[in-house]
């Protein structure tokens, strides 16, 4: 093994895929995703806390959501703030389709990874409920559009990796969304 190598961080992300599908996540010790990436222990706790961390580190999922939200037009409908954040948000999905179904695979087998992924889903309704009273919109209307926001690319997520090849997400996406204005107009 070199001194350094370069892209150890998305080298042990692999390898814990990987080893993740091939024998479970309970099975999978951090010697062994180390040892799969070519790479030490100590590497791998130099990037990620612990083997969980390794589906959920590094998203820039929050980041691109709420920054889209918060450079919205100020004169946008609330509805088109939210898709502006759905849009920037399915960019970083561009071509990780098989990556995506594989991790979700992962992450819907294990209790303790799908309390992960809804403790990472609240900040990201709590972030985007701060960005959207940044621009002005009161309680408890962010609160509820950023709740919404979420719950869209929620399904919106599964609705995309279920589909049988990689497809962009942002239009399935703007359907939810039309969607709930059509529920709500006649609510």
């Amino acid at each position: 093994m070199g001194r350094w190598e370069p892209n150890a961080r998305e080298r042990l992300a692999a390898a814990a895929l990987q080893l993740y599908g091939e024998q479970g996540y309970e099975q999978t010790t951090v010697a062994q995703i180390a040892r799969q990436a070519g790479l030490t222990e100590r590497t791998f706790f130099r990037h990620y806390a612990d083997k969980r961390e390794v589906l959920f580190a590094g998203s820039p999922l929050q980041e691109l959501f709420v920054g889209a939200v918060a450079g919205a037009p100020p004169s946008a409908p609330l509805l088109d703030v939210l898709g502006a954040g759905l849009d920037a948000a399915s960019e970083m999905f561009a071509g990780r389709h098989e990556y995506a179904l594989r991790r979700q695979a992962v992450v819907n087998a294990h209790s303790e990874l799908r309390e992960r992924e809804l403790i990472k889903l609240a900040a990201l309704a709590a972030a985007l409920a701060d960005a959207l009273r940044g621009r002005g919109i009161p309680e408890p209307t962010a609160a509820l559009a950023a709740e919404t926001g979420v719950a869209v690319f929620k399904v919106g997520f599964e609705r995309w990796i279920t589909t049988p090849r990689e497809t962009d997400m942002a239009p399935l996406m703007r359907e939810l969304l039309d969607e709930l204005g059509r529920m709500t107009a006649t609510a």
